[in-house]
């Protein structure tokens, strides 16, 4: 480890514990928290927002095949969203959740299905006939609008906080924002129902780190790669919570001669 000075290290470990503060942490949980088994949540998140009864079966993009995923992955730690998007979605009641929409559940849950239904090895009344997979009614498709966004410099306020010695770290401070979109889709029809924004931001400071050497930069780094990652969680936290508010009070939309026939606007 590289030699450090006591008062380095210690203001280093200071300014990361104030900043790990930008963003709800816990012991490494993000803003979508606890457990959810059928119409029933435990520790679930008290700023989500909750239906009174299901709206529908419901498939969530996992997001692997969108332009977004591969950068956004490299850059925040996060390795994927849909996990705590179905976490979110079940703990609030809304929606059924089936694994279509996930590539790599639907293509292992299909695996196991055949399997058992065809080898022969399985017991008589396994159940595993035709005709009991659950259809989605609607499709949820995540996008990460911005990621890692700068909104501007803190240095300047943790310096009048710590004193003069923290301006070594001051060049680095800089809030970032993430901004996020969720979009609802009637399967049977492909017509969108609801769609939604949600942002957030953190601190990042992993430059600042640099000031006191490798040693510290390696034992601090997790403060520097989480807080992106746990911002963009939040933020769909924030996009699900205002389309959740929109579809307890959804109308549908109307257009005079029916969906689909030409609409209102005529060119003559």
């Amino acid at each position: 480890m590289t030699r450090l000075s006591m008062p380095r290290l210690t203001l280093a470990v200071l300014a990361s514990t104030m900043l790990g503060a930008c963003v709800t942490t816990g012991t490494q949980k993000t803003a979508m928290t606890g457990s959810a088994a059928g119409g029933t949540s435990v520790d679930a998140s008290s700023s989500l927002e909750r239906c009174s009864a299901p709206l529908g079966t419901l498939a969530v993009d996992d997001g692997r095949a969108a332009d977004w995923y591969g950068q956004f992955g490299s850059a925040t730690q996060v390795t994927s969203i849909e996990p705590l998007l179905r976490l979110a979605v079940q703990q609030s009641n809304c929606f059924v959740i089936t694994s279509i929409g996930n590539l790599r559940t639907d293509s292992r849950l299909s695996r196991i299905t055949d399997t058992q239904r065809n080898s022969g090895e399985y017991r008589a009344g396994s159940k595993q006939q035709k005709g009991q997979r659950v259809a989605a009614d609607y499709y949820l498709e995540p996008q990460i609008i911005i990621n890692n966004d700068s909104v501007g410099s803190v240095g300047g306020v943790i310096g009048g906080l710590l004193g003069g010695g923290a301006r070594v770290i001051a060049g680095g401070l800089q809030a970032k924002a993430s901004v996020v979109t969720l979009s609802l889709f009637d399967i049977r029809s492909a017509v969108q129902i609801a769609a939604s924004e949600g942002s957030a931001t953190a601190t990042n400071y992993g430059a600042a780190l640099g000031a006191f050497g490798g040693g510290a930069s390696g034992a601090l780094g997790g403060f520097s790669r989480t807080p992106e990652g746990k911002a963009t969680v939040a933020a769909f936290m924030d996009a699900y919570n205002s389309m959740v508010i929109a579809l307890r009070n959804y109308k549908a939309q109307d257009v005079k001669g029916g969906l689909g026939r030409g609409g209102t606007l005529k060119v003559n």
